[in-house]
């Protein structure tokens, strides 16, 4: 085994250093990321709960770490929160440099976008209203009997189609809270634990889950057409806070 001498090895690091510094020069003058989320609690949220924000107005523990990643990796960006989910989605795949979150990478989606992530962890779950005398189900095929509701083009929706269900599709998720309790649907399809939140704020107690059909994680998506520089500068900057503990129970109480 060659041991290469201490000199080489300072002046190896100091020729990546470099390398680095001239890959990141590479970005054009005036460079930013349009970002782009939605009212998606805990995670991403206008602070005075209405459907559209910018910048400081947007809270939630993704929008956090969001923030604190480009500011580490030197990258500037706008954030707005938008209405619909669908609207934003489109716009991120059609325009060069947008970037939306939260969003979780499947097989559908993951050749449509450049991703950055893992950011947070969530699981798709089927709700039944309030004394409800649908028993826990075992798997997908058990809850075909059953008139499902859940949010156009959202990750919950996408499975559940992919499985052969046909969910009835609402623009704003929490609007399922109601078609629930009023007997319109017999079950919820929706993300784990943002149902908690929009049921606290819609005054709802005792939804209970009878299927978690789905894990998954929450990215960051970018256009295809960001640069990859902009990309491997995001994931390290992340990758970083992840090891102080980003993303977490210990640091976000909120996700537990």
């Amino acid at each position: 085994m060659t041991v290469k001498p201490a000199w080489l090895t300072a002046c190896l690091l100091s020729l990546l250093s470099v390398i680095s510094l001239n890959a990141q020069a590479e970005l054009p003058a005036g460079y930013k990321v349009v970002l782009q989320t939605e009212n998606f609690p805990p995670f991403n949220m206008a602070d005075n709960d209405k459907n559209f924000a910018r910048d400081a107005n947007i809270k939630g523990v993704s929008a956090t770490i969001v923030r604190e990643m480009f500011k580490r990796a030197g990258i500037d960006y706008t954030l707005t929160l938008r209405f619909p989910w669908a609207r934003i989605y489109d716009s991120t795949l059609e325009n060069a440099n947008h970037g939306l979150f939260s969003t979780s990478m499947n097989e559908a989606r993951r050749p449509l976008f450049k991703w950055v992530g893992p950011i947070a962890k969530v699981e798709r779950v089927l709700l039944a209203a309030p004394g409800s005398n649908i028993p826990n189900l075992k798997d997908l095929n058990e809850a075909s009997q059953y008139r499902i509701g859940s949010y156009k083009d959202s990750a919950a929706s996408q499975t559940l189609e992919k499985a052969g269900l046909q969910p009835i599709n609402t623009l704003r998720d929490p609007e399922n809270i109601g078609k629930l309790t009023q007997g319109r649907i017999d079950l919820w399809g929706t993300t784990d634990p943002v149902w908690r939140h929009q049921a606290r704020q819609a005054n709802v107690n005792g939804l209970r889950t009878v299927l978690t059909f789905d894990r998954s994680d929450l990215y960051l998506a970018l256009n295809l057409d960001t640069p990859d520089d902009v990309v491997a500068r995001l994931q390290q900057a992340l990758d970083q806070m992840k090891s102080e503990g980003y993303g977490t129970c210990n640091k976000h109480p909120e996700l537990c």
